[in-house]
């Protein structure tokens, strides 16, 4: 069945949404969002697509309806932190497991740089992606508030295989995805302002 859009303000979005870094935004956007249907009580995120050339948008749109089992139609608006492509977001409502989903298939086209978030949910951990192609992919689970959490294992991993305070710092920082962000955050401040779309399946 074909999806309904629901436009919203960015302040209506909040209990939904992610902003920068996978917290909550404050900034006033309209977005879509696609909703797939589960038995386990839904999760929830969002997909930042930060720049894409425009010959691969269409195909990018089509790897998000695959994985959401939905069509999808993105608001694509000029990214000004890399003249001559495009950017959009997607909010998405399905079942757990979703984000990692949707990072397998935009993986497709490692030009991409893009964000996925998946929320906690009930007996779920929260999830970030974030991936640019000269990193690579990056994940860490993430809070209610959108923080990362580090587990133990990871953490007596970090002691017993670092080799002095320096390599320990640069563990850290990996960890932390701090790379990855500051290599994203021109394209999220060029983001400011653009449409967002809300999709919601129905039946």
């Amino acid at each position: 069945m074909r999806p309904r859009v629901i436009h919203c303000s960015r302040r209506e979005l909040n209990a939904a949404g992610r902003g920068r870094r996978g917290r909550r935004p404050s900034s006033r956007q309209r977005r879509s969002a696609v909703t797939r249907g589960s038995d386990r009580g839904p999760a929830t995120g969002v997909v930042y697509v930060h720049s894409s050339p425009s010959a691969v948008c269409p195909h990018v749109e089509w790897a998000i309806s695959g994985a959401l089992g939905t069509r999808v139609d993105l608001s694509w608006t000029a990214q000004s932190a890399a003249p001559g492509q495009l950017r959009a977001e997607c909010v998405w409502t399905g079942e757990p497991g979703t984000g990692g989903t949707l990072v397998s298939a935009l993986r497709a086209w490692p030009m991409l740089r893009f964000e996925v978030t998946e929320d906690p949910s009930v007996g779920v951990d929260g999830e970030r992606y974030c991936h640019v192609p000269e990193l690579g992919l990056w994940r860490a689970a993430t809070g209610a508030n959108g923080d990362i959490m580090v587990t133990e294992d990871q953490l007596r991993t970090l002691a017993l295989t670092s080799t002095g305070q320096e390599s320990f710092g640069h563990r850290v920082e990996q960890m932390l995805g701090s790379a990855w962000d500051e290599a994203l955050e021109p394209f999220r401040c060029g983001g400011d302002g653009a449409p967002v779309t809300w999709l919601h399946r129905v039946g």
